[in-house]
């Protein structure tokens, strides 16, 4: 899906502003954001009153991972939930994180131990991005997070629909590797109760009998939608193709000059 490389390009944006930035890397069972960091050799150190030091990308940068408690990189983490959502607690509590503007939590996919430990554990919480692809697959996941998010009060910043496609280095064509519009089978409205006021988020469904919308709070069916659009977020992981492009013809190897889209091109 993409989730760590939206996480360590949030954390990288919120750093180049000049705030203080912690990432919670949750994912006990597939660590990768030491990886994606490039500091996957680090290791956690004990502080002088007991705690437990972040690793440090740059002063203002922090990160903790289980990847960094690890004997090396193979090595598969077997625990079941408690062990799980202690670990994270531990992260939480024991970690000098000093003060930081933004924590960013790296999630595993799904609904499991980790993203609810993390929801139990941090009260209040800012709100959830929900990262998915075209896919019909993936979408059905994102439905069930955003679920998961309102049922435990976490507001749903947005959707972002990750690897959507590329553009072609050589022509500038952009090719959609997946089949696009993956974010509106996940579609969030606001609705206002006419009756009290009340405004919610709903995740609607799509191509089916839509469900009665509820006020949350005077349980009023009386609802005026109050945006049209889906609330989302867009994103487009761009690359290099494999194979030759769809737009110009060219392959990997080409070394001509850029040509114009639809021109076949010599390989290099």
């Amino acid at each position: 899906m993409g989730k760590t490389t939206v996480t360590v390009n949030l954390a990288y944006s919120f750093y180049l502003t000049g705030k203080r930035v912690g990432i919670l890397d949750t994912d006990i069972h597939g660590p990768n954001t030491a990886k994606m960091l490039g500091i996957e050799e680090c290791r956690l150190t004990g502080s002088r009153d007991g705690g437990i030091e972040p690793v440090y990308v740059y002063p203002t940068l922090k990160v903790v991972s289980i990847a960094f408690a690890l004997e090396n990189k193979d090595q598969p983490v077997i625990w079941r939930g408690p062990l799980k959502m202690a670990t994270i607690k531990q992260f939480l509590s024991d970690v000098n994180w000093g003060t930081l503007d933004y924590m960013i939590v790296d999630s595993p996919p799904g609904t499991g131990d980790e993203p609810l430990s993390v929801c139990q554990l941090i009260p209040g919480l800012s709100g959830a991005i929900i990262v998915t692809t075209p896919q019909d697959l993936a979408t059905l996941d994102a439905r069930k997070s955003i679920m998961f998010a309102k049922q435990l009060n976490v507001p749903v910043i947005g959707v972002i629909e990750n690897m959507s496609g590329f553009s072609c280095p050589h022509c500038g064509g952009e090719i959609s590797i997946l089949l696009r519009g993956g974010e509106s089978k996940v579609p969030i409205y606001e609705y206002r109760c006419t009756r009290c006021g009340t405004v919610s988020e709903f995740l609607v469904g799509v191509g089916k009998k839509q469900a009665k919308i509820r006020c949350e709070h005077c349980g009023s069916m009386e609802m005026e939608k109050l945006f049209s659009e889906s609330h989302m977020l867009k994103t487009g992981a761009h690359g290099l193709a494999r194979g030759g492009h769809t737009c110009c013809g060219r392959e990997e190897r080409c070394s001509t000059p850029p040509c114009e889209s639809g021109q076949v091109c010599e390989r290099g």
